[in-house]
């Protein structure tokens, strides 16, 4: 797999002719309201170059639209964004990664599985194996901090467990869930392998 990056196609759109303000990438430069230094000129999705998401821009576009046509007052939220990637096996992915956590936070619990899920021990296909990692504020009642999944139905799954880490769950609050069997997601409910904690031996 190669990751080339995109940036923004804002070519065309004659911006630099109405003096609205680019960054490097050719992206809108906007506010926390989504405005741009034009008055009355605003942007959201792609073509601001943040997070290049679908879901992104229409929660962007949804706050805009109220701000502007219902009186509130929000800004875009762009803690701990469920993401996937499509690929064989698909990856999801909320929240930090453990060496992101590590240097927002003194100490971090890193938690590990890696399994054959039981459909794949009655195939023998052993290339089929999941990993799942959690990361989480050792400070802090293992606040979880970062959830990432390789394998079958990953980007599934990583939409119900962004739910959960944006509402501050506790690798407790996992642990006192019953798991649904058979199933590859019971594993973040059971899964007590502690990989290390940071700062890892391996940095020491």
């Amino acid at each position: 797999m190669i990751a080339t990056g995109r940036k923004p196609k804002t070519t065309g759109m004659q911006l630099a002719e109405n003096k609205v303000e680019l960054n490097k990438n050719q992206g809108v430069v906007v506010n926390e309201k989504n405005a741009t230094n034009v008055a009355g000129v605003y942007a959201l999705g792609d073509v601001i170059d943040k997070v290049m998401l679908t879901p992104v821009a229409i929660h962007e576009g949804s706050i805009l639209a109220g701000n502007l046509f219902n009186n509130e007052d929000r800004t875009p939220d762009y803690d701990k964004i469920p993401a996937a990637v499509f690929s064989i096996p698909p990856i999801g992915t909320v929240g930090l990664l453990e060496e992101d956590a590590a240097k927002k936070y003194a100490n971090v619990n890193v938690y590990k599985s890696s399994f054959l899920p039981l459909m794949h021990q009655l195939t023998g296909f052993e290339h089929k194996r999941t990993l799942y990692k959690i990361i989480t504020d050792a400070d802090d009642e293992n606040r979880i901090l970062g959830v990432h999944m390789l394998g079958l139905e990953a980007p599934e799954v990583i939409q119900a467990v962004g739910i959960c880490v944006k509402m501050g769950a506790k690798l407790k609050d996992f642990f006192s869930t019953i798991g649904v069997h058979p199933t590859s997601a019971e594993e973040l409910v059971s899964m007590r392998c502690l990989l290390y904690t940071s700062p890892s031996p391996r940095d020491s």
